[in-house]
């Protein structure tokens, strides 16, 4: 939101202007990809549609909503397999708004992207190495592990809340 806009609102904690979301209302409800039709990540569906009109997204930290989150581990692996499905997918549909937004916003689209393209690389390629040659490769590992701690802590001192330190336990998630 400090950079202009917000790549996902959340359904249950978005708000939209009824007018606005009447003018989107026939291209959100006919959702394709690749020809077929798409019922998952409706929330960043609806956000990009917003965008591409020209309306703004904001973050507004003092709303309050109530949802229901996944308490079990298959369930909570389940919704991320849906969320990043649609992050990819949804980001074809945003690469055409991202020069019209700030240059952070097309770092944070190319790392979301790129970031598990590149881990699942990492992994791959270290199971490998273990496989053929039987050396752990720990220098990969570390630098996984690194860049993971410091885009934590990044997130952490700019919140000012440590809490955001626990996101580095997403990697694993990732994997």
């Amino acid at each position: 939101a400090r950079f202009g806009a917000v790549m996902c609102c959340c359904g249950p904690c978005a708000i939209y202007r009824r007018s606005a979301l009447a003018s989107l209302l026939d291209q959100y409800e006919s959702q394709y990809f690749r020809g077929k039709p798409s019922d998952f990540g409706e929330d960043r569906h609806l956000t990009i549609l917003m965008l591409k009109a020209g309306f703004r997204t904001e973050y507004v930290p003092s709303a309050i909503a109530a949802t229901v989150v996944p308490n079990k581990l298959g369930p909570y692996l389940r919704q991320q397999l849906r969320w990043a499905r649609s992050t990819f997918r949804d980001t074809l549909l945003g690469l055409r708004l991202l020069p019209n937004l700030n240059r952070f916003l097309t770092l944070d689209v190319v790392g979301q992207n790129l970031g598990p393209l590149l881990l699942a690389l990492s992994v791959l390629t270290g199971l490998a190495q273990l496989a053929l040659t039987g050396n752990v490769p720990w220098l990969p590992a570390l630098m996984i592990v690194a860049m993971t701690m410091i885009h934590c802590s990044v997130v952490a001192l700019r919140a000012r809340q440590l809490r955001f330190l626990g996101f580095s336990l997403h990697a694993f998630i990732s994997i």
